[in-house]
């Protein structure tokens, strides 16, 4: 008589034996199960492979218990960062350039959260693009790197082979994005530099090339001789990205979406006088252009297609093939 045990294989290990074990305990006749053992050979088989399996089991859970410390004590060693929030202009002060200084990089990860329109989802549409364009043994170049938030959202989503380089010209920021680094145990091979993008960089062997909201911090004039070093540099096939703050096509609809822009950053907490402050310290430093502006730029320049990714009122993501 064999007895039939459904999805018998489909149980784990430990779940089969405890089945064999009540199979025999039933009964004190000689049966044959349904792997062909005896009820009395099953009976000391199913026993010993139940013990087994527990000691093994046991051992597991110590381990991962040792191993989950182990990480906690390392997470404990590093310098934890503190997040604060953006108060830069909200008392009065006298007007000066705005610049990415010491007190800034310290708050900015807060200031692009409240100031910048869909901030988080834009870095999730950077990465989600980097599935297909980041090539296994080039480089991706993020100019304007600031606090590492877009290398730190690609690490997760692209090849380990694809080397990242990081460039900003705040050593400020540069510092905060190493402490960033470390924290998240970013274990890639990377560089990160502190260059004046209006001097020019050095881009090779590129897949892909982000500028998020950093081109229209670049003096108008240098900004297609940039261009055209970026292009140099690409790979056949690589990408540009560009996320920037532009101007309207027409003066009507760039004093709204001006408008409704002061208004989103009023919902997320900044007061008239931060808005005020904020935008005489930017009027001399950020010169956006406008979105066709932007496109045709890089079609002169060379590039073979460009098309728009996201577009909110006055921001918008431009993506660029060479």
């Amino acid at each position: 008589m064999l007895l039939k045990f459904t999805h018998f294989k489909s149980h784990s290990p430990e779940t089969r034996a405890e089945m064999l074990l009540d199979a025999a305990c039933k009964t004190r006749h000689t049966l044959r199960l349904a792997e062909g053992v005896c009820a009395v050979c099953a009976f000391t088989a199913a026993a010993r492979l139940i013990c087994k399996l527990r000691k093994a089991r046991v051992k597991k859970e110590k381990m991962r218990a040792s191993m989950k410390a182990a990480h906690e004590t390392k997470k404990v060693d590093l310098p934890k960062l503190v997040q604060f929030k953006d108060r830069v202009f909200d008392e009065p002060q006298p007007a000066v350039d705005f610049t990415f200084s010491k007190k800034v990089a310290a708050v900015f990860d807060d200031m692009l959260d409240r100031s910048v329109p869909f901030y988080q989802e834009t870095q999730r549409m950077i990465s989600e693009m980097a599935t297909d364009f980041a090539v296994e043994g080039t480089n991706i170049y993020d100019l304007g790197c600031s606090t590492g938030n877009t290398l730190l959202g690609l690490h997760s989503t692209v090849p380990k082979r694809v080397r990242f380089i990081g460039v900003d010209s705040s050593e400020e920021m540069l510092k905060r994005c190493r402490q960033k680094l470390a924290e998240s145990g970013f274990d890639r091979d990377h560089e990160l530099i502190c260059a004046d993008l209006n001097q020019g960089v050095r881009i090779e062997n590129a897949s892909m090339v982000l500028m998020v909201l950093t081109l229209q911090f670049v003096r108008p004039l240098y900004r297609e001789t940039l261009m055209k070093t970026i292009l140099q540099g690409l790979n056949e096939n690589g990408c540009l990205i560009l996320v920037e703050k532009v101007l309207g096509e027409d003066s009507v609809f760039n004093r709204l979406f001006i408008k409704y822009y002061y208004d989103l950053k009023k919902r997320h907490g900044y007061s008239e006088l931060e808005i005020s402050q904020k935008r005489e310290a930017l009027e001399n430093v950020l010169v956006p252009y406008k979105l066709m502006e932007n496109r045709e730029m890089l079609l002169r320049t060379g590039f073979r297609y460009c098309d728009v990714f996201f577009k909110w009122y006055n921001f918008c993501g431009i993506i660029a093939l060479k």
